[in-house]
């Protein structure tokens, strides 16, 4: 372990001890936390090898989650691939303020692993939802962990660029969409850049599409109450509140996340 942390300093991962435990966990197919206790052990050949394997992606920065096939997610692991957005701490403030309401019946745009979806529908056992992704499949694996957290059936996971599928009205429409503008994509860490799908992160163009297509299109699936509610990025908040302002929304509002940084933006059906 000492050595494979070595190795991921010199790699430039941010958090080399941690990752090297969780790889030698996830080689030996233990808990974690119970690595230490297997640590005066004889380590197996082949475990040895699962193991450097491992160290060696994650030198090239290929992402934790990708190499262990799992992310924790608002306390509940999620089966992750290299298809779909890896779901990060920031985005559970999302899932805070949409469990903050109630709602019956939520619509989740570019869903990729689901997590949000899924998580709403195990929060609240009497909603039912849909989750959209143009990738067909980021919504296999939408579908997969919809079946591993026991909210399948009242999840419906579609093929759709953004509205375009959509049918019905929702209480609640929420997304993470692709926020970076395309000029920001030669700065962002390499775990992100060279081995996440793109689409999942940039629209190509300035970073704010999305927000547009959502601000015009969602009122018209909304309930007369509904809310909508996008992930952002931290520089983001005053244009896209803007967006939602112009297009005639009610209390555009800018919640901030963990860090005190600008993360979501809520607006209301206007009356």
């Amino acid at each position: 372990m000492a050595t494979a942390a070595a190795r991921l300093r010199a790699a430039g991962v941010p958090d080399p001890a941690r990752d090297a435990r969780l790889l030698l966990a996830h080689a030996a197919s233990v808990d974690a936390a119970r690595v230490t206790l297997i640590a005066p052990e004889e380590i197996a050949p082949e475990i040895a090898e699962r193991f450097e394997q491992l160290v060696a992606l994650r030198a090239v920065r290929v992402p934790v989650s990708q190499l262990v096939g799992s992310r924790a997610f608002y306390g509940r692991d999620f089966r992750i691939s290299r298809e779909v957005l890896d779901p990060r701490p920031e985005t559970e403030t999302l899932v805070d303020l949409a469990l903050a309401a109630p709602f019956d019946r939520v619509l989740d745009l570019g869903t990729g692993s689901g997590c949000i979806l899924v998580t709403l529908l195990a929060e609240r056992m009497q909603a039912t939802g849909v989750g959209a992704d143009l990738s067909e499949t980021a919504c296999l694996q939408a579908s997969a962990n919809a079946v591993l957290h026991g909210v399948a059936e009242r999840a419906a996971i579609i093929q759709s660029d953004w509205f375009d599928a959509v049918e019905g009205r929702f209480d609640l429409i929420v997304s993470n969409p692709p926020y970076l503008a395309a000029t920001e994509m030669a700065d962002v860490a390499p775990e992100l850049r060279d081995h996440e799908p793109q689409m999942a992160l940039t629209d190509g163009l300035d970073g704010l599409s999305v927000y547009r297509i959502i601000a015009e299109t969602a009122q018209s699936y909304l309930t007369a109450e509904g809310r909508v509610m996008v992930e952002i990025g931290w520089q983001q908040g005053a244009a896209v509140c803007d967006i939602f302002s112009r297009a005639g929304w009610a209390s555009v509002e800018l919640a901030h996340d963990l860090d005190a940084r600008p993360r979501v933006v809520c607006a209301a059906q206007p009356a």
